[in-house]
């Protein structure tokens, strides 16, 4: 399972620093926003997003920040996700949202585990 939850770590980082990379630059971002109605939110979400990778990257050292991270970015999957019931868009377009909250909270759970101490 640790090999699971380091794959996990290293493909969540990577990801959100890219995604939220193409939030913060992309024209496509821009109108996807704008389709979402949260034009005003695009900006914020790409910082969200990159913070919370580099919180997962910290997290190999500083391991609360990591959790912190993680559980962060599970709770921007379910509200992307419930944009994206708002806005009626079917599950395909939900399907990275959901995928991507189940990655962080499996990072979180297994994480939590990882760093408990020994009763």
């Amino acid at each position: 399972m640790d090999a699971a939850y380091e794959v996990t770590r290293v493909v969540c980082i990577v990801a959100f620093l890219g995604y939220g990379a193409t939030c913060l630059t992309t024209e496509h971002m821009v109108r996807e926003f704008a389709r979402y109605g949260l034009s005003r939110a695009r900006t914020l979400t790409g910082w969200l997003e990159i913070a919370g990778g580099l919180g997962i990257a910290l997290g190999y050292w500083i391991p609360f920040v990591g959790l912190a991270a993680a559980g962060g970015l599970a709770l921007l999957m379910v509200l992307g996700i419930g944009t994206r019931i708002r806005i009626a868009d079917p599950l395909p377009a939900m399907a990275p949202a959901i995928t991507f909250l189940a990655l962080n909270v499996f990072l979180l759970v297994y994480g939590l585990q990882r760093t408990a101490p020994l009763a």
